[in-house]
């Protein structure tokens, strides 16, 4: 290989590797920019980084201003490695693009353009002041981190990930309810980090009734609280139940015109926002309504970890976007299915999604489903 091939790899290493550093620092805030995206962004002058910086939710800088003023006068003559496009409105917030234009910014480069007609622009107002903008570095990566927002804004409605914890032959309890614990310390732990980056976190009445699940994502020593959704239809859970608690983002109970003002006005003087939605023919609430109405209180991204019927009626519904699976080696016969409802009625209906084997500390299995684009 000559020198100035050499040169090219080592540059195009280089500005992978900035950017990869660029979209681990976006990271750092998953769970908590929503209506936002996730940013990071990192400075190089000289073949060192001088500065990074990351968004760390609404109203606070974003990723760009927050490098600039960690760099200081250092950022003139740097390039910007940005995992989005920087963005060219005012909101809480000023401009990127104009911020990076005054700093005296060399090159901006970033992972991928940003698709939301309020903010692009970026890299226009950029090269129209003799900055050059180059887009495309680590784009996959880039719109993976992201993919929860880029489906929100596309098809108006959060990005659904459904989770549960089996045995090996797909139930979550046993003929008499016991379901504590199915899967192992290590299986909990990862379904705590998967919790800690949504915004909110779905499950039904049945399963509040039966194993009052505080639903909060504990990290170390951190504990975080997205908002609660429990799905119930005639409001027969307890407002006193741990899931109502007054902390983090709050609760919200989605039921229907069936749940009469008698049991619907404790929760609200507990206050737990009462959302009475539209029934389907079977009673149950309706999906399309509820995830709208979240849509529109900026939940991107909802996990939903069942119970089993609950989960069937989104995979029913075609609503999932992702599944997250802890299989754990242990057979237990009758019991609840993991995904109830009536299921697909042929085969060829069955493969939504491309399933991967995702690393496991414990004796567990942890499978990863994406949907498939053609699905």
């Amino acid at each position: 290989m000559g020198d100035a091939q050499s040169d090219k790899l080592a540059d195009a290493q280089a500005d992978n590797g900035a950017m990869m550093r660029a979209i681990d620092l976006a990271r750092h805030a998953a769970g908590r920019t929503a209506p936002n995206p996730m940013v990071g962004c990192v400075l190089v002058k000289d073949g060192r980084i001088i500065a990074e910086g990351w968004h760390e939710g609404p109203g606070k800088d974003h990723a760009e201003v927050m490098a600039l003023k960690n760099a200081s006068e250092e950022a003139r003559g740097s390039t910007a490695f940005v995992s989005l496009e920087p963005c060219n409105h005012t909101g809480r917030t000023g401009p990127c693009s104009k911020a990076l234009i005054a700093a005296g910014i060399r090159e901006v480069v970033c992972a991928m353009a940003d698709p939301n007609p309020v903010a692009a622009g970026g890299a226009n107002r950029l090269r129209a002041a003799d900055i050059p903008v180059r887009v495309g570095i680590c784009e996959t990566e880039a719109r993976h981190l992201n993919r929860a927002w880029l489906h929100a804004i596309s098809a108006a409605r959060p990005f659904v990930t459904a989770k549960s914890a089996m045995s090996l032959d797909g139930r979550i309890a046993t003929h008499t309810g016991e379901s504590q614990w199915i899967t192992s310390h290590e299986s909990r732990k990862a379904g705590h980090r998967i919790r800690a980056n949504v915004d909110a976190i779905l499950v039904g009445a049945q399963t509040v009734l039966a194993d009052d699940p505080s639903l909060t994502a504990r990290i170390g020593a951190e504990t975080r609280r997205p908002l609660r959704v429990v799905l119930d239809s005639t409001a027969r859970t307890s407002p006193g139940a741990k899931i109502y608690e007054r902390v983090g983002r709050g609760a919200l109970l989605a039921t229907t015109g069936r749940a009469t003002a008698r049991r619907l006005d404790p929760f609200r003087e507990m206050g737990v926002e009462v959302l009475q939605l539209p029934a389907e023919e079977n009673g149950r609430v309706d999906l399309d309504a509820l995830l709208s109405e979240l849509f529109a209180r900026n939940v991107h991204h909802l996990m939903v970890e069942g119970g089993g019927e609950v989960l069937g009626a989104f995979f029913d519904a075609d609503l999932i976007d992702e599944i997250e699976l802890f299989v754990a080696p242990k057979l237990i016969g009758g019991g609840s299915p993991a995904f109830g409802g009536k299921g697909v009625a042929h085969l060829a209906d069955a493969d939504r999604f491309d399933f991967r084997l995702t690393a496991s500390d414990g004796p567990d299995q942890h499978w990863t489903g994406m949907r498939k684009e053609t699905a």
